[in-house]
C-alpha cells in the first residue's frame, strides 16, 4: 500500500494580477542560483512564499514546489513528498524509491539520497527546488536529509528555502564556502515606494504619501501589517484618521487589525473562517462538510475570499484547494477556541466537533492518514482506533507507523486498557518500527485487558493478532517451536477476512517448517502466501515468502530457477534496496561461488553483508560473512580466512547467535584441515556435532573406513527427507572417500550420480574444493567414458585451482626488532629525518637501518622494499 499524494502540495502558488514587482529582490534570487541554497527566512506575513512564486514565474527555469506541513514530520512521508515534487519536473525520478519507502524496513535514510541524488543527476537542465515552510519541521533526522542534500548536491540542482526559523543545518558552513544567498526580514521589507504600489495600486486605496510614509513607518515595511491595514482602510471613509491612531507592535497591531477585519465579514464568513480554521488546506466540499451549514457554500465562500484578499492562497490552477495565510489561519483558531470556551462553556468541545467531521470527509475520500490526524486531534478515541484498524489493511502496514505510535504513546493507560485493540496495535506497530524491545510488555497488557471479556469475532481476532506477534518475535530467535505453536493459534483465533495478518501468519509457519526442514509443508505455506499478498498489496510478505522458495529452489539444486527467484525480491525490494533484500544477495553469492565465479560471489556477499548489518537484532550477517570466508579459503588466502572466521565466532558468542555456531564451525574446520591442525579440527566438529565435517577429519586422517561408516547414514537420512543438497554433498564425500578406500568402481559409479545430479544446475566448486584427490577421481571417470565434456571443464577448474603459486622468496636474515620499526615508518611515508625525530635516533643510524633492511629484502629503493616487505607479511 503506498502513501496517498496530495497533489496541491506540489502546487507552486500562481501568479497574482496585482502584485508588487520587486526587482532588487528577483536580482538577489537570480544571482544564488549559482550558490547551493537560497534561505528566506522571516516571521509570518513578509511574503516569503509570494516572492518566490512570483520570481520562480519569470526566471524561465524548471522548479519542484514542496509545501510543507506538521504532517511532513514523519521522515517516510517527507521523502515521499519529496520524491513526489522532483518528479513534476522529471517524471521517472525515484520510482524505485517509492516502493521502499512505503516499507517498514526501510533502509537508511542516505542510502535513499545517495540513489535519489544519482537520479537527479541524470537531469539534463538546472532546476530548483522549494521547500515552503520548513519551520513546521520539527524531527532532527529531517534536518539530517536537508544536510545530506546540500553536502551532495547535484550541480544543476538549487535549492530554496522558506522558513520563519533558521532550519538546524550547518548554515554556518555554508556562508563560508559561499555556497548560500540569505533574505531576511530587513531584506523582505517594503520599501517606501514598494509599501505605495501596494497600497494603492494593488490594493485600490488612494492614500496621500503622508500616509503612506506614516503606515509604512508604523509596520516597518511588514506586508501582512500592511495588508491588514488596508483591508481595514476599505472600510472606513476618513483613511487619515485611523492611520493616526493605529500604533502598537506587530502582534498587537494585528490582532487589532484582525478584529477589524472579521468584524467587517458577514455572520456566515465570519463563521466560515472560524470552523475551516482548523484545515492545513481546504477545497468547497471539504467546507461544507465541516460547516454543516446548508445556507452557506463553501465553493462560493471560498471564491469570495479570494476576491476580497482576505489572507487566502489558491493551491492550483484550477482554484479548487486553497490554504489560508499561516498567520491569519493561527489568530482564526485562537478565535474559534475562545468562541467556542464562551458559548459552551466547555472549551475545545466544539473544536473537536469540527476535526471529527473534517476526519469524516477525509475518509470518505480515501484519505485515511489525514483523517486519522485529525480523529486524534479530536480525542476521537474510538474513530481513531477504528481507523488505525483500516478497511481490511491497519494503518500502520501503511506507512503511517510514526504518527500511529505518538498517538497511541500519548494515551493514558486507562484509556489503552478500555480497548485491548489499541494495545495489539501499539505492539504491532512497534514490530513494524522495529523496536522489538518493547513488545512483549504490550502483549501482556493486551491480554490482561482482554480477561473477562465476551469472546466474540473481535476478541478472537485480537488473541489471534497477540499470537502472529508473538510469532514474529520467535522468528528473529529461530525458536522453531515457539513459531508453530503461536501460529497455529493465531490462525485458529484469527477471523477469516483478516488477510493481512493471516498472511503474515502462514509465512511464519512456512518458516518455521522449512526450519524443521520439512521443505514441500514449507513450500506450500510460501506459495499460499504470496497468492494472498500480492492480492492485498502486502509487498513486504510477498518479498519474504518469495526468498523463502528461492532458498527452497537452491536447496534442491534448481539453481537457475533459485537465481529468477532471488533477481525477482531485488526487483520487489526496490532501488535503494529493503534491507531484507540481504538474503537475495546471499543466495546470489551462494550460487556463484558454487558456479565459480567469484567476482560476482563476492559482489553478492559484501552487498548482502552491507544490507544484513542494517537490521536490527538480526543475525543475517553471520552467513554471509562465512560466505566471503570461503571465497577467501577458496582463492587460498588461508590465514584471511581463518582471522575472519575467529572474528565471526566471537560475533556469534557475544549476540548469542547459537544457531548459526555450526555454519561458522563447518568453515572453521575446512579452514584447520588446509593449514594441517587436524586435532583441532576433529575437535570442533565433534564440539558442534558436524558428522559431514567429522568424516573430512578421518579423510585427512587417512581413516577410510571411518568416513565411510560416518557418510553412510548421511546419505540415507538426505534421501529419506528429499534433501537434494545434502544428498550431493555425501555423494561426493563419498565417492571421493570410496577412491581413497580403493574401491575404484564404486567411488566411479558413485561420483557419476553426483555428475547427474550437478550438471543441470552448474555445479563446479562442490568438486573442485575436494583438490587433488578429486582430479584422479574424475579422470578415471573420463577414462570410464561418464559425462566428457561435463567432466572435461571441471579437470580444467581443477587444475586451473591447483596451479602452484610463483615461489615466496625467503629473507636472507630476519629483521631485527629495531629495523621492522625503521620499515614500519617507511612505509607511512615518513622521511629518513622524520624517521630520526620520532625514534630519538642520529641521522647516520636510520641510514645505516635502511641500508640493512634493502640488503635483508634485496631490494634498492625504499617503494620496493614497502612492497617486499608486504608480499612477505611484514606489512
Amino acid at each position: 500500500m503506498t502513501i496517498p499524494i496530495i497533489s496541491t502540495k506540489l502546487y507552486m502558488p500562481p501568479p497574482r494580477s496585482n502584485v508588487v514587482i520587486r526587482p532588487r529582490l528577483s536580482e538577489r534570487l537570480n544571482e544564488g542560483l549559482h550558490r547551493k541554497l537560497t534561505l528566506i527566512s522571516a516571521s509570518a506575513g513578509f511574503g516569503k512564499t509570494t516572492l518566490v512564486s512570483e520570481w520562480l514565474a519569470g526566471c524561465g527555469q524548471p522548479a519542484a514546489w514542496l509545501s510543507l506541513d506538521e504532517g511532513d514530520n514523519d521522515p517516510t512521508r517527507f521523502l515521499t513528498y519529496l520524491v513526489a515534487a522532483l518528479q513534476t519536473i522529471a517524471a521517472n525520478i525515484g520510482k524505485g524509491v517509492f516502493a521502499v519507502l512505503q516499507s517498514p524496513l526501510s533502509p537508511p535514510t542516505e542510502t535513499i539520497l545517495t540513489v535519489l541524488l544519482n537520479e537527479i543527476n541524470t537531469i539534463p537542465d538546472h532546476f530548483t527546488l522549494v521547500l515552503d515552510d520548513y519551520h513546521v519541521i520539527e524531527t532532527k533526522s529531517i534536518d539530517d536529509v536537508l544536510t545530506f542534500l546540500l553536502e551532495h548536491l547535484p550541480p544543476r540542482m538549487h535549492l530554496v528555502i522558506t522558513t520563519r526559523e533558521d532550519p538546524s543545518i550547518p548554515l554556518a558552513r555554508l556562508r563560508v564556502r559561499g555556497e548560500l544567498t540569505e533574505l531576511r526580514s530587513t531584506d523582505l521589507r517594503f520599501t517606501p515606494s514598494e509599501a505605495a504600489g501596494f497600497l494603492n495600486q494593488a490594493m485600490g486605496l488612494n492614500l496621500s504619501p503622508v500616509d503612506i510614509a506614516l503606515l509604512e513607518s508604523r509596520t516597518e515595511g511588514w506586508i501582512a501589517g500592511l495588508q491588514l491595514v488596508a483591508i481595514s482602510l476599505q472600510g472606513h471613509k476618513d483613511a487619515t484618521s485611523f492611520i493616526k491612531s493605529f500604533n502598537g507592535n506587530h502582534h498587537f497591531v494585528l490582532d487589532y487589525l484582525v478584529e477589524e477585519v472579521l468584524q467587517q465579514q458577514s455572520e456566515s464568513v465570519h463563521a466560515f473562517l472560524l470552523c475551516t480554521s482548523i484545515l492545513d488546506r481546504l477545497c468547497g466540499s471539504l467546507a461544507d462538510a465541516v460547516l454543516l451549514d446548508p445556507s452557506t457554500s463553501g465553493l462560493e465562500t471560498l471564491a469570495y475570499l479570494e476576491r476580497a484578499n482576505l489572507f487566502i492562497v489558491s493551491l492550483d490552477n484550477d482554484r479548487h484547494w486553497y490554504r489560508y495565510h499561516h498567520l491569519f489561519a493561527d489568530l482564526l483558531r485562537q478565535r474559534l477556541h475562545q468562541a467556542t470556551a464562551s458559548s459552551k462553556g466547555d472549551e475545545g468541545r466544539g473544536v473537536a466537533e469540527l476535526h471529527k467531521r473534517a476526519s469524516i470527509w477525509y475518509e470518505n475520500h480515501d484519505l485515511e492518514i489525514e483523517a486519522f490526524h485529525h480523529a486524534a486531534v479530536a480525542n476521537d478515541v474510538d474513530r481513531a482506533t477504528r481507523l488505525i484498524e483500516g478497511k481490511g489493511m491497519p494503518l500502520h502496514f501503511r506507512g503511517a507507523a510514526a504518527p500511529v505510535l505518538n498517538w497511541l504513546e500519548s494515551l493514558q493507560t486507562a484509556v489503552l486498557d478500555a480497548r485491548p485493540s489499541l494495545w495489539v496495535a501499539y505492539a504491532s506497530a512497534l514490530v513494524f518500527a522495529g523496536k522489538l524491545n518493547g513488545v512483549e510488555q504490550k502483549l501482556r497488557a493486551a491480554e490482561a485487558a482482554l480477561q473477562g471479556a465476551e469472546l466474540n469475532d473481535k476478541t478472537r481476532d485480537h488473541v489471534g493478532h497477540i499470537a502472529l506477534i508473538r510469532a514474529t518475535l520467535a522468528v528473529s530467535q529461530h525458536q522453531v517451536e515457539t513459531i508453530i505453536t503461536q501460529s497455529r493459534r493465531a490462525l485458529e483465533y484469527l477471523h477469516t477476512d483478516n488477510l493481512p495478518v493471516r498472511t503474515a501468519t502462514i509465512w511464519t509457519l512456512g518458516y518455521a517448517y522449512h526450519l524443521q526442514g520439512d521443505r514441500a509443508a514449507a513450500s506450500q505455506a510460501y506459495t499460499e502466501a504470496i497468492g494472498i499478498s500480492q492480492a492485498i498489496g502486502h509487498n513486504i510478505i510477498t518479498i519474504m515468502a518469495t526468498i523463502g522458495l528461492g532458498n527452497l529452489q537452491e536447496a534442491d539444486n534448481q539453481l537457475d530457477l533459485a537465481v529468477d527467484t532471488y533477481r525477482l525480491v531485488l526487483q520487489l525490494a526496490g532501488d535503494p534496496p529493503l534491507p531484507v533484500a540481504c538474503e537475495a544477495h546471499l543466495g546470489l553469492a551462494r550460487i556463484s561461488y558454487e558456479r565459480n565465479e567469484m567476482d560476482a560471489a563476492l559482489q553478492h556477499g559484501q552487498q548482502s553483508a552491507q544490507l544484513a548489518r542494517q537490521i536490527e537484532n538480526t543475525d543475517r550477517f553471520i552467513s554471509c560473512e562465512v560466505v566471503l570466508a570461503r571465497l577467501k579459503l577458496a582463492q587460498g588466502d588461508v590465514a584471511d580466512a581463518a582471522a575472519s572466521l575467529a572474528k565471526t565466532s566471537q560475533l556469534v558468542r557475544q549476540h548469542n547467535f547459537r544457531h548459526q555456531m555450526p555454519e561458522v564451525a563447518a568453515t572453521q574446520v575446512l579452514v584447520l584441515l588446509r593449514q594441517g591442525n587436524l586435532a583441532a579440527a576433529a575437535q570442533l566438529a565433534q564440539t558442534h556435532e558436524l558428522p559431514g565435517s567429522l568424516a573430512r577429519v578421518h579423510l585427512a586422517q587417512g581413516d577410510t573406513a571411518a568416513a565411510l561408516a560416518v557418510l553412510e547414514p548421511m546419505r540415507r537420512q538426505a534421501e529419506a527427507k528429499g534433501w537434494e543438497d545434502a544428498r550431493l554433498k555425501v555423494i561426493v564425500l563419498q565417492a571421493v572417500a570410496l577412491h581413497e578406500h580403493g574401491d575404484m568402481d564404486r567411488a566411479v559409479q558413485l561420483l557419476g550420480e553426483a555428475l547427474l545430479l550437478a550438471e543441470p544446475g552448474g555445479f563446479i566448486r562442490i568438486f573442485v574444493d575436494e583438490g587433488i584427490r578429486m582430479v584422479g577421481l574424475l579422470s578415471e571417470a573420463a577414462a570410464h567414458g561418464r559425462m566428457p565434456d561435463y567432466i572435461s571443464k571441471l579437470l580444467a577448474e581443477c587444475e586451473s585451482g591447483l596451479r602452484p603459486a610463483p615461489p615466496a622468496k625467503t629473507l636472507i636474515a630476519p629483521l631485527s626488532e629495531r629495523e621492522l620499526t625503521v620499515l614500519q615508518l617507511i612505509a607511512q611515508g615518513l622521511s629518513n629525518r622524520e624517521i630520526s625525530e620520532r625514534l630519538f635516533l642520529a641521522l647516520s643510524s636510520v641510514k645505516g637501518h635502511n641500508q640493512n633492511i634493502f640488503g635483508k629484502l634485496q631490494v634498492q629503493r625504499r617503494t620496493e622494499a614497502v612492497a617486499r616487505a608486504r608480499e612477505l607479511g611484514l606489512l
